[in-house]
């Protein structure tokens, strides 16, 4: 059984569909990876599969469970956490208590378990417990929401363009732990600009366009092929 199973999602933003009859699966283990261009509807997929936005039509089920209309709290409680686009980190409390807020489902000795498994992580974090996270750089930000994300020990981490913005070598270091984070055994449903590192990365990617999937393969033949390479590595056909 597949860990998460969308079938035919639609979602809608007043008139306008964002989602049109979308269908995926993941598998427990997996990294998966979401492509497409601005607007292709990457982040309000992600959204709706955490009950951040409603269904026009479809159904969306995590392990076993049909969560389709479940709320966002609910969602969370079942094992799925989001690092939003944006990093939205609580920039006037500290950085330990925004890594606490991500394990508001957990008692106080899970809490203590995750801040010392994402300070091991995240080594930055650990010098910086004390300080606001508005004063962080954009990478330090981006190291906090993820790991507020892994404070609710999710089965699925959900991850919305966790390089942009960031400088090159910063990039690196957070695909570094992202590799980590994968091999611990964590689920991983990706969207990501840096379609070369978000490959590099997946076990498998789904190309989205214009709120539907067109095409579906393994991370290596989605890397190898000329249409993704022409429209999101910069080379052309030959």
């Amino acid at each position: 059984m597949s860990l998460l199973v969308i079938e035919d999602l639609s979602v809608a933003y007043g008139q306008i569909e964002a989602l049109r009859g979308v269908s995926l699966t993941v598998e427990s283990g997996e990294v998966v990876a979401i492509l497409g261009a601005n607007g292709a509807g990457k982040t309000t997929l992600m959204r709706a599969i955490s009950g951040l936005l409603p269904k026009r039509r479809g159904a969306v089920r995590f392990d076993g469970t049909d969560i389709t209309r479940a709320p966002a709290d609910r969602i969370v409680c079942l094992g799925i956490a989001q690092s939003p686009e944006g990093r939205r980190v609580f920039g006037t409390l500290k950085v330990e208590e925004n890594l606490a807020l991500g394990g508001f489902t957990r008692s106080a000795h899970e809490i203590r378990q995750g801040l010392e498994t994402v300070f091991g992580m995240f080594p930055r974090l650990a010098e910086r417990r004390d300080q606001l996270a508005g004063t962080l750089s954009g990478g330090e930000q981006q190291m906090l929401a993820i790991g507020r994300a892994l404070l609710a020990r999710p089965k699925l981490l959900l991850l919305d363009e966790p390089s942009l913005g960031l400088a090159p070598i910063m990039v690196q270091s957070i695909f570094r732990s992202l590799r980590e984070i994968a091999a611990s055994g964590v689920t991983v449903l990706i969207v990501e600009q840096n379609v070369r590192s978000a490959l590099k990365l997946a076990d498998r990617g789904y190309v989205l366009e214009v709120g539907r999937i067109v095409h579906e393969d393994s991370a290596a033949r989605l890397l190898a092929s000329p249409e993704v390479q022409a429209a999101y590595l910069g080379k052309a056909h030959t």
